[in-house]
This record gives structure tokens, sequence and C-alpha cells, in this order.
């Protein structure tokens, strides 16, 4: 193999990624970044998924990435996709095998050692503070064919070492990326302010995600609102997913009617960001917490729950503030602090804008991956 190697080095570094789904999730969004960015005159980037639909994959495909979809896995243990991932890897040859996600990580520790790839990265890309013992043994198992294993945020660093015991030599820091936005201008958003009824003298807190109460706890921020007895501070709800009915329900329960706003899934999420005053996450759990950063590109304070890789994109007290999980009272304290202080909203606003810009790009995302692969390779040529 090294052999190929040293025979390829004049033509383009073949990498095959692999992952779950791609459609509005945030791994799929950190691919689409660091396919814009990507060195397209070094490396050549294939995706392996399990189904793939909706905007993110066709701004893949216009990147030129070819996408295969394998269908989904039932179990870690389900040879058929297997055997399609081999047939992939048989075709392509890739040089470079890169899984994220728990079905990514199983397809790249697989697929790689069997069909003999030269180089396996594995990226753990949740919060497992939760994980079973038995995922964990056979995330250890996955992480011994592999060359590193990455940790998109501190805490999962931390997760990977002191949990999964993977050896320190393999474990790699590598903070997500974001795309730097392009920021709407003030006739954008006064026209959606005037779209979605906003007033003068309406305060927003924003989130961005998935409807899936379990993880994001949207609700924990409707009874937030709800207890801050306030007419004037509405809930902007940007995101779609199984959750979305009941969470419209609650917000009725509560008499919340008027102060909630839902748009669903955006394609393009900047105009939005661009009404709100304040961002909140009020997650159950976050392996990075992406939206978190977007919202700090655009200059918005945070308040967040202090778990996973939010306590560490997050500052507490400097770019926003940490809140317990499943504490609505704490949240709507933090929150009152900045409806009732604009100057402190805008501090913050800016602090998380540098933060952001300095750690959380997908440009800085991809020039780290770039040169963990052209590392990795230089050391199997010698």
């Amino acid at each position: 193999m090294t052999k190929e190697l040293e025979r390829n080095s004049h033509s383009k570094i073949r990498v095959l990624h692999c992952i779950e789904t791609i459609s509005s999730g945030g791994v799929e969004k950190v691919r689409l970044g660091f396919a814009q960015y990507l060195n397209k005159e070094k490396f050549d980037l294939r995706i392996i998924c399990t189904n793939s639909k909706g905007p993110i994959k066709m701004a893949l495909e216009k990147e030129g990435v070819q996408i295969y979809d394998v269908g989904p896995f039932n179990s870690p243990f389900e040879w058929g996709k297997y055997r399609k991932v081999l047939s992939i890897i048989s075709t392509y040859k890739p040089q470079i095998i890169h899984g994220a996600v728990y079905e990514g990580m199983s397809m790249a520790a697989v697929g790689g050692f069997l069909g003999r790839v030269p180089i396996i990265i594995l990226e753990e890309t949740s919060d497992p503070q939760n994980r079973s013992k038995k995922a964990i043994w056979l995330q250890k198992q996955f992480s011994k064919v592999a060359d590193k294993v990455i940790g998109i945020s501190p805490s999962v660093v931390n997760f990977l070492l002191d949990k999964a015991r993977i050896p320190k030599e393999k474990v790699l820091l590598v903070n997500n990326g974001v795309s730097i936005p392009l920021l709407p201008d003030k006739m954008e958003s006064d026209l959606l302010k005037r779209k979605l009824g906003i007033e003068n003298g309406d305060i927003i807190i924003g989130s961005v995600g998935r409807v899936y109460n379990e993880v994001k706890r949207f609700s924990d921020l409707l009874e937030a609102i709800k207890g801050l007895k306030n007419p004037k501070v509405k809930f902007l709800l940007v995101g779609q997913g199984p959750d979305l009915e009941k969470l419209k329900s609650r917000a009725s329960e509560l008499g919340l009617e008027g102060q909630f706003i839902s748009v669903g899934y955006q394609e393009n999420t900047s105009t939005f960001y661009s009404v709100m005053d304040i961002f909140s996450l009020p997650s159950a759990n976050e392996g990075f917490g992406l939206v978190a950063a977007e919202a700090m590109l655009h200059s918005l304070p945070i308040v967040a729950t202090a778990v996973g890789g939010l306590r560490d994109v997050v500052i507490d007290g400097t770019t926003g503030f940490h809140v317990p999980p499943f504490s609505p009272n704490d949240l709507g304290e933090k929150l009152q602090i900045l409806i009732d202080n604009q100057e402190l909203r805008a501090q913050m606003g800016k602090a998380g804008f540098e933060r952001a810009k300095k750690n959380y790009t997908s440009e800085l995302y991809c020039q780290n991956i770039e040169q963990l692969y052209i590392n990795l390779l230089n050391e199997i040529i010698g």
C-alpha cells in the first residue's frame, strides 16, 4: 500500500467520509463547510451515508462531492451494509476513510480495516455521556484500528480519554466549524420582522435546531418565557422535527400563542438570526452546539445549558450565561438579566463574535483536517 501511495503522490488524495443521514443536521453542515473550503486541487472527497435528501445534499453535489446511500443501520453488525461499503471502497480506493457519528465510525472502522484503507480516522461528534457500556466498549474496539480519533470539543475529548479509554496518542481535539455568514441588510431584517409580526420594543429570544424535545428541550424555553410574564418577549424557533406540534400545543396551554413564532426549517438562517436579540439553547446534551457558534457569528449573546461542548463554546459571564439543564427558572433568570441590559447584550455579542471567528469557523476546521490528512500520509510514506 505504501508503494501505491508513492505512485499516486502527484494525483489527488482520495478521501471517503462516512456519516449517518444527510438532511439538515450539524454533522452534515460541517461536511458541507469542509467541502466548500477543501483544496480541490489536492483532495477528492466522496461521502457514504445511510440516506440523503434536501438542500445540504444538493449543495454538497454542487461542490463536486459524490454521495453514496447504503440505507439505515438497524444494528452495528448489519453485514449487508458493510458489504456495500466495501464495494464502494474497492471501486474508489480511498487513501483516507473518515467516519463521524456512531454509524459513520462503524462504517469507517469496519470498512476501512477490511478494505485495507491506509488511513482510518474516527470523529466523535455527539455528547456520549449517556452512551451504554456496550456501545462504549464497541467504540473502543473501533478505535483500535484507527490512526486518529477526533473529539469535536474538550468535553468530548475527555470522554474519549476517561470513559472510552482510548490511548492519548490517538486522540485529537478539532473544534467544529461553521461558515462565517453573509449578514443581511437592515431592509431584509425589517421586512422579516413585519412578516413575523415583530413590533418595536419586542425582545426576540431565538433558537435553531431539530425539534426533538428530549434532546433540545425547547419546552424549557417556553416555560422560562412564561415565567417572565412579559408579553413583549417572544420566542422565535427555526427548525422542524417530530415534536413541533406538541411544542405548539404546549405554547397554547401556557397562553403563549402570541409569543411563540415557529417558522419551520429554513435553508438560509442568517436573516432569522438578524432579528433575534438573545439566542438560547436549553439542550439536555450537545456534543458541540453548532448553532451556538452560528449565533455568536451573528453577534448574539447566548444563554445555554452547561452540557457537553456548550460548556466550552459559551464562556459563562463573557459571551453569555450557563444554566443547569432542565431548569426553566434558572433559564428565565439569565434571560431577564439580558432583557434588562441592552449594553450587556451588545458586549457579550461582540465577545462571542470574536471568539467564534477565532476558533469555530469552517475554514479553520478544514485547515486542521487537511493538515491531519497530510501528516498521516507523510508518516506512512516516510
